[in-house]
């Protein structure tokens, strides 16, 4: 009866009572144009969609599902600006996740709260057992999208976009032999205003007894006060219980945006980026935590940002014995303690110093990278132009490169596909560098990729990538042993595909002894995109060491430099020249050191008086 009164209540508002046959109703839009109906009576009495009030469309919009608002939004223009106001997707934000009042953050918080909390999930598949399939595991109602997560021993550790770290307790249970998920598990809010949180770097969840987290809290003022202030804090944590064995406070003028850890237990070096690109570090004894003591702490500025303070680090990932920093421009560096995971990464002990073992070592990579994944003896970068490169260790094939041989020097990686359904022991077997080369010189062959994430492990490595069609795959490449590698039980050299079905808003990846995760959450504002890449560019970086090019790669390059020339000379001003020069070092084959300084010395040169002048220049300048 409601209904039916409600429907009268519109047929009235709308002058429709009276009409009903015969009635048609159009969609009118202002690029498509209208759309009548075949017969003269509908053509007569059709209404336009666009005479109902806006208001009207949008509160009908607000009851669509996040994936069919999206699909109306893209037939055509009208649509497309009803289903994109704030309106409609603060309604369905709100029919999502309830308890989210505000959102102020973003160029479009409402839709970008609603996608985050429509697309959340953490999916395993466990390695042991008879079942083979992705499995969804409880998810926490009050998480607003998930950012990050850790699996540890025996719990999961979530991380939401507001800062909510939630506790999920007895995840994980074995039951004869296979791993699955506990219905009945409970989760709890571990703290709140946190801004990143890390355990043990081994890949082993066995050894991740404590984890840290990086938290915005408050400290009192002046003695006779009541005022506070905001100050970074870390709280240590037992992974077991849930429960707070330890704190740091900072100093309020300290302001932090990410914390790794690096060493043994009883050496345990806590590394803190401050949100101006700067690193500083402390060292904490684990075994003495749950002794309850106070004592003063003193925070050291790291080597990297002593040696090199223009240097702006953006993002750092570590193991038990090696750093990477990542800066803002795109260059790596690295710190390395051990001299048998030196010899790993680069094949020599030549320049390792055992007294100096902060020294930064610059990695030569051609162009600016933009994530990173570091396992215990391997790395891979990915570059802006979607290429992976890998490094290190390869007695497993865990580079992905074809063989087992290892590399001292970023290479490389192409994909191939698979020859046959039925695995060898290598996987298939690309030629070394003829082909590489080739493809370098042809960007538009689909040699590669583009990866969302890059995850190295112990003897094998995982990468996230996606096709033109936005499905998503994993691939894989290493050692095999223990289920590790879906599909391929005795391991391959090169990268192929994962017997896994993937998330469709899947991000980020971690795979342990048992299981292998996979995060779900769609971010609308950060999204990876991937430059083209330049063919000329590409020869110098495969393989840096072969020593003289081919003449035929010799003569593309020179036509390169003449490209880049006449383009530089077609720029009107000093400063547009200025400004093409530095996107041109930024493509060129240097280290990333080199590159630094190239760029430093352009701002220079840039800044002198008379260096950014307006107006055409003239040929003598």
């Amino acid at each position: 009866m409601v209904r039916r009164s409600q429907r009268q209540k519109l047929k009235k508002l709308t002058g429709l009572c009276g009409r009903e046959e015969g009635l048609r109703v159009k969609r009118n839009c202002p690029s498509c144009g209208p759309e009548y109906e075949s017969d003269e009576k509908g053509r007569e009495n059709s209404i336009s969609v666009q005479l109902f009030p806006p208001e009207l469309v949008e509160h009908i919009a607000s009851f669509l599902p996040v994936r069919d608002a999206v699909a109306l939004g893209q037939t055509c223009h009208y649509f497309r600006e009803v289903c994109d106001t704030e309106g409609v997707w603060r309604r369905i934000c709100h029919r999502l996740s309830p308890h989210l009042r505000e959102q102020g953050s973003g160029v479009r918080p409402w839709k970008r709260a609603a996608v985050l909390n429509y697309t959340k999930g953490l999916y395993f598949q466990a390695f042991g057992g008879r079942r083979k399939c992705l499995s969804k595991s409880v998810a926490p109602l009050l998480a607003h999208g998930y950012r990050r997560f850790l699996p540890t021993k025996d719990h999961i550790f979530i991380l939401d976009y507001l800062g909510t770290l939630f506790f999920l307790k007895n995840a994980l249970v074995s039951t004869l032999g296979q791993i699955q998920w506990k219905r009945a598990c409970r989760y709890i809010v571990l703290c709140r205003g946190a801004k990143d949180f890390a355990s043990d770097p081994r890949c082993d969840t066995v050894y991740r007894k404590y984890l840290y987290v990086l938290v915005t809290g408050k400290q009192s003022g002046v003695a006779g006060t009541t005022s506070s202030r905001a100050c970074d804090c870390v709280e240590v944590y037992l992974q077991s219980s849930g429960q707070r064995v330890f704190k740091m406070t900072f100093h309020y003028s300290m302001s932090f945006k990410q914390i790794s850890l690096l060493g043994q237990e009883t050496q345990r070096a806590l590394l803190l980026l401050t949100e101006e690109g700067k690193i500083y570090s402390l060292v904490v004894n684990e075994t003495q935590l749950d002794q309850p003591r106070s004592y003063t702490v003193q925070l050291a500025l790291r080597k990297l940002s002593c040696c090199l303070p223009h240097l702006r680090v953006s993002c750092m990932t570590s193991n038990q014995s090696s750093v990477l920093y990542m800066t803002d421009q795109g260059g790596v560096y690295f710190e390395v303690h051990s001299p048998g995971v030196y010899r790993d990464f680069f094949g020599t002990l030549q320049a390792f110093d055992p007294l100096d073992q902060q020294m930064p070592l610059a990695v030569s990579l051609p162009a600016k990278v933009l994530f990173c994944a570091l396992g215990y003896n391997h790395f891979g970068l990915v570059d802006e132009f979607g290429r992976i490169f890998m490094q290190g260790n390869n007695r497993y094939g865990q580079l992905g490169t074809g063989d087992k041989m290892d590399r001292g020097e970023p290479t490389l990686v192409t994909f191939f596909p698979e020859p046959s359904s039925q695995p060898s022991p290598l996987g298939p077997q690309p030629p070394a560098v003829p082909l590489s080369r080739t493809l370098a010189l042809c960007p538009q062959v689909p040699y590669l990729q583009r990866p969302i994430a890059l995850w190295c492990g112990l003897n094998h490595s995982l990468v996230l990538s996606q096709d033109s069609d936005f499905s998503k795959e994993l691939l894989g490449c290493g050692c095999g042993a223990g289920g590790r590698l879906p599909g391929w039980p005795k391991g391959s050299a090169s990268f192929v595909k994962l017997h896994v079905k993937v998330p469709l808003c899947a991000c980020s990846l971690c795979s342990t002894r048992e299981c292998l995760y996979m995060l779900s959450s769609h971010d609308i504002e950060h999204c990876l995109s991937y430059r083209d890449l330049p063919a000329p560019w590409a020869v110098d970086s495969l393989e840096p060491s072969l020593g003289a090019r081919a003449p035929q790669d010799t003569g593309v390059a020179a036509w390169a430099f003449e490209e880049y020339l006449s383009q530089i000379h077609s720029c009107s001003t000093l400063q547009d020249r200025m400004e093409k020069m530095k996107e041109i070092v930024g493509w060129m084959p240097l280290m990333a050191a080199q590159k630094d300084f190239f760029w430093e010395a352009l701002n220079i040169l840039q800044k002198t008086p008379g260096g950014a002048a307006p107006g055409p220049s003239t040929p003598e300048s």
